[in-house]
């Protein structure tokens, strides 16, 4: 009999949307004009991309053009710290973020102390949460930038970005977000939220991969990364990747038909399911991340005693797909930095699971990992050596 099939990592990637890839193969072939061509192709892919940024600045309440297109969501964030950095170098030299960001954010900010930057790294709680009481006491004269991520991409906690982000205008100081897990999945209106700078991604919302977005608030000066044609308002230079922007004005426009159809109430509604089933039948297992402010779609859990990357093979096996903490780390024998932060030992965090759901998700599909997942902690826990103690 066939194995079934349960994807389970919408965190780390989506599947392309019929529809995305629909309105995307036009612009392979007879749309494929330059569109900073004047001729009647380019003017064609000119405007299926300005139609694409109306969608994307609409998703997140912005105008259009306040969105820059780049290649990812980790090109958006160099962009943003590193383009404000420079652009501010003569105000200051240090800059905030926290200790449980994506290491698009991470590395860069490393990257940037080595450069003779001053950096600091905010704690967060057993949650994975940012308190804006840290940040208030965090930021200095010479502060120019912070930047906090809306939702974290291993436990999928939600931070209190319209505080954080408060805290920093009456500094006036910089704030930037990586919004690339919450975005297209919850509301965000940055016509009334306090961010200078959000990063999107559209491989994380039923969109093809190798194409981002940065949205700027209008007056934030960045320093270009990339010199060249002089593309997306002088920012970030390069011939526009026409098929990939329209796939992400219309998973934007996906992401919008999903919401108004209480998408977000029914995939929250499986996620709790999943996580109050495998608490339920899982002895020594727990939910990491904050229950309630927490992404929709988002379920984390520690296996005592067995490590998540045995979990993750054997779950494999079964048709089931999921991954070990971060997508972009999982490869790692390290333990995750997220949970480490969070105040997990070494040998728990070990034992970290990530389970994230999308709009393909059934009920049948979380029955049949509630059936193996204990079936496959309870073998490997038979064959670990170690018993804890």
């Amino acid at each position: 009999m066939e194995t079934r099939k349960v994807y389970l990592d919408h965190s780390a990637t989506t599947p392309v949307a019929e529809e995305v890839l629909n309105a995307m193969i036009p612009y392979f072939t007879e749309g494929m004009g330059n569109p900073n061509s004047l001729h009647q192709w380019g003017r064609d892919a000119r405007r299926a991309i300005d139609e694409a940024r109306e969608s994307v600045a609409g998703l997140v309440g912005a105008g259009p053009h306040e969105i820059v297109f780049t290649g990812s969501g980790s090109a958006s964030d160099n962009l943003a710290i590193k383009g404000a950095v420079w652009a501010s170098k003569r105000v200051g030299k240090h800059i905030i973020t926290s200790a449980v960001e994506h290491h698009a954010i991470m590395d860069t900010f490393k990257w940037l102390g080595k450069k003779g930057y001053d950096v600091t790294f905010l704690p967060v709680d057993k949650y994975g949460m940012v308190h804006p009481e840290s940040l208030k006491e965090a930021i200095r004269d010479d502060t120019i930038l912070v930047s906090i991520m809306y939702a974290n991409n291993e436990v999928g906690t939600i931070n209190p970005i319209a505080e954080l982000g408060t805290i920093c205008r009456e500094r006036k100081v910089l704030f930037h977000t990586d919004a690339v897990q919450a975005a297209g999945h919850m509301p965000i209106d940055v016509s009334h939220l306090p961010v200078d700078m959000l990063t999107i991604s559209a491989h994380k919302m039923y969109g093809p991969k190798g194409i981002g977005a940065l949205y700027i608030r209008k007056g934030i000066k960045l320093t270009p990364l990339v010199h060249g044609g002089g593309q997306e308002y002088g920012i970030r230079s390069g011939t526009e990747n026409t098929p990939s922007i329209v796939g992400f004005g219309e998973a934007a426009r996906l992401a919008r038909r999903l919401h108004e159809r209480g998408e977000t109430d029914r995939i929250s509604g499986l996620r709790d399911k999943l996580l109050d089933g495998i608490i339920e039948r899982i002895p020594d297992s727990f939910v990491t991340g904050h229950r309630v402010e927490r992404l929709p779609y988002h379920g984390s859990v520690c296996v005592r005693l067995i490590e998540g990357e045995g979990i993750l093979l054997r779950m494999d096996y079964v048709g089931i797909g999921v991954s070990s903490g971060s997508a972009c780390t999982s490869g790692s024998l390290e333990p995750s930095h997220v949970l480490l932060a969070m105040g997990l030992d070494h040998a728990t965090a070990h034992g970290s699971v990530r389970l994230t759901l999308g709009k393909d998700t059934t009920e049948e599909d979380i029955d049949y990992v509630l059936e193996e997942f204990p079936r496959i902690v309870d073998t490997l826990r038979k064959m670990s050596p170690y018993k804890g103690g």
